[in-house]
């Protein structure tokens, strides 16, 4: 099935301004949960910015990191993986991040490492 049959999981884009606020964070603090993983961010629509679905109570998603590494060493780009976890997954049954946001974390790594 394509992309066009499942669309794509709805999202805000939230800048560094706005992941700062969202957080509650310092703007140190936002850029190192982005050098560490913890979150991701794409510039492909203008200034960078996080998909809001990334974050849970001003926090990011405490499964995301680990998967976030695990499709980076699948060789997938920041964009790429965004995609993947936004995107309708046919072995999951939904997006990735709809299933990481329902603690199905196991299930959404094993896919990812098959995308190498």
């Amino acid at each position: 099935m394509t992309g066009d049959i499942h669309p794509r999981t709805p999202t805000d884009w939230l800048t560094m301004p706005d992941l700062v606020e969202a957080t509650g964070e310092s703007l140190s603090r936002v850029r190192r949960y982005l050098d560490e993983a913890y979150l991701i961010g794409s510039r492909r629509n203008g200034p960078f910015a996080v998909p809001s679905i990334f974050l849970v109570e001003g926090q990011p998603l405490s499964s995301l990191r680990g998967t976030i590494i695990a499709l980076r060493d699948a060789g997938l780009t920041d964009d790429e993986a965004i995609d993947w976890l936004l995107d309708h997954e046919e072995a999951i049954g939904q997006a990735p991040i709809a299933s990481l946001l329902q603690g199905r974390k196991s299930e959404v790594r094993r896919i990812a490492r098959t995308l190498a």
